[in-house]
């Protein structure tokens, strides 16, 4: 039976997280005993300067990277005590992930690559790829359905990434950096769409970001530096903020 993610208080939770790379004189520290909840029914934003530490935490917290020491708990489940096909299973039905770098396959339409998280589970590619050029429409690329990835610009390779992330309703959402190749118009759509995922009360969203411009939309920012949380602001009730304005000089 499945974990709903309202019955229970975090849908991530964090606890004395450690993860170091190397060994001896090679030997760096990411993540120095790191503490973070994640209530569903949010979008939380994790900030800081670049090599603080933010995107090694949403690996671990994606089961991509595995803790040195500390406690992982996502969606009711301890990461720690799955094996490998257990938590490759888990993350293919549970979390979708929206790399920085895109990841599309070069072989494959804007539309193939948005469908391969319902292929892979076992939808019908037919329905899988039909489901995905819906989903590519509302963030604006429905004239780009069967383009491949080297037509497409990087902002356009952006919005097909994070719609591959999305097709299979996951209950969590783990996005790094997703407005960074974005114009003004398309992050702010992008961040819409990303908004009404987080306000649903059986998913959590969880986004790194430069991009002050996003600030307004989380209901929880969590501040990183060097490896640690150095502050937690609650911030609801900020979805009506102007965002993303566009100058009309």
């Amino acid at each position: 039976m499945s974990t709903i993610l309202t019955d229970i208080e975090s849908a991530v939770s964090c606890r004395d997280v450690v993860k170091e790379f190397g060994q001896g004189d090679t030997r760096t520290v990411a993540l120095s005993g790191v503490n973070v909840d994640i209530r569903p029914g949010r979008m939380t934003l994790l900030v800081g300067p670049s090599g603080c530490g933010k995107t090694t935490l949403i690996s671990i917290i994606a089961g991509l990277l595995n803790s040195t020491s500390g406690t992982v708990n996502v969606l009711g489940r301890d990461l720690s005590r799955m094996s490998g096909s257990e938590l490759v299973r888990f993350r293919q039905k549970n979390i979708g992930f929206v790399f920085q770098q895109y990841n599309l396959l070069p072989t494959l339409t804007a539309a193939e690559n948005a469908a391969i998280p319902l292929i892979i589970g076992g939808t019908p590619r037919r329905k899988a790829v039909a489901t995905a050029s819906e989903l590519l429409a509302a963030v604006g690329l429905e004239k780009r359905l069967n383009a491949f990835p080297s037509q497409l610009s990087g902002g356009q390779q952006q919005r097909v990434a994070i719609a591959r992330a999305l097709v299979h309703e996951p209950r969590l959402l783990v996005c790094d950096e997703p407005t960074a190749a974005l114009d003004a118009q398309s992050g702010r759509t992008v961040m819409e769409l990303l908004k009404r995922v987080a306000l649903q009360a059986d998913r959590a969203v969880i986004i790194v970001t430069h991009d002050s411009r996003v600030f307004g939309f989380g209901d929880q920012i969590i501040h990183m530096d060097d490896g640690v949380v150095t502050q937690v602001e609650t911030t609801r009730n900020t979805a009506a903020a102007p965002l993303y304005e566009v100058s009309h000089d």
